[in-house]
Order: structure tokens, then sequence, then C-alpha cells
């Protein structure tokens, strides 16, 4: 199942995030795809407040791995810096993936071999034009049964 939005301001992002992130359920993974700027740490900050997050959240680039805590313990990993699977299975990727929080992974491809079947995959575009800094294209692909039977049409109601 595939949903495709087209955001034209952060605060857009930002509210397409958190109605992604009421969504979200124990366990859930989500894999952030996307170029630099292309709105992956901002679609995060919506998905926390939509999770109930008090924490300041900011991309884990040097430390590659966040921990805050909303409904669920949130983990949000940035795989930017990430240079070898050996530095993924050195992280306890598995403590993190297969637990009862909710993982955000920023640069997630190149983490796929790693991430659960089930999971909730999001595509972030930029549209650099002028006048159009802030527009993205994005596509959330779901995967997993378990996930596919949530309401995610009220997504589209709510963008």
């Amino acid at each position: 199942m595939e949903f495709f939005f087209v955001t034209n301001r952060e605060s857009e992002t930002i509210t397409l995030g958190n109605n992604i992130g009421k969504l979200l359920q124990s366990g859930d993974v989500v894999a952030l795809v996307g170029d630099l700027g292309s709105g992956k740490t901002c679609l995060v900050r919506g998905i926390c407040n939509g999770l109930n997050c008090v924490d300041d959240i900011s991309s884990p680039t040097f430390t590659i791995i966040n921990e805050y805590q909303g409904k669920y313990p949130v983990f949000h990993f940035d795989f930017y810096r990430i240079e070898s699977d050996q530095e993924i299975f050195d992280l306890g990727y598995e403590e993190y993936f297969y637990d009862s929080g909710v993982c955000l992974v920023e640069w997630a491809d190149r983490a796929l071999a790693f991430l659960p079947r089930e999971r909730i995959e999001v595509y972030l575009t930029g549209i650099f034009e002028p006048g159009k800094e802030n527009s993205r294209e994005i596509k959330l692909i779901l995967k997993g049964e378990k996930i596919k039977h949530r309401p995610w049409s009220r997504l589209i109601n709510q963008a």
C-alpha cells in the first residue's frame, strides 16, 4: 500500500509527520530515505510530536542514535556516517529494531538488509525550484499486514 503527499512548507511536513506518529504502534520501524535537505529530520520532528515526545529533536548524525521518551520509547537513528555493515552490527541494532519502541531510521537505504520486513518506508524528495525551497514529495510505502491494517486513509484527509 502506498500514499503520496506534497508538502509546501516546513510546517506541513511537521503536520504530516505528526499524523503519521499518531498511527504508529509499539515495535514499528520507519525507514526514511532522501538526499541531504530533503526533510527527513523535519518529518521525524513531526512524528515525535505525534508520539508525544517532549525532547528536543535533532539529527543524531554524530551520535548515530538519539533516544526520546513519548507514548513509546523512540529510537532515532542517522546512518549517514555509517561506512560498513559491521558498524550496524556493533550498534546492537536487533535490540532496537525488534523491541517494543518505535525506530525512526534516517538514511535507511544504507541498512535495508537489517530492517524488519514489516516496516514503513518513507521516501522524501526535495523540490528545489525558485519559490519552492521547502516543498517536498513524500511517498509512504507500508510493508507488512500488521501495518497495512491501520486507518492510514486518515492521513489523506489530514494532509
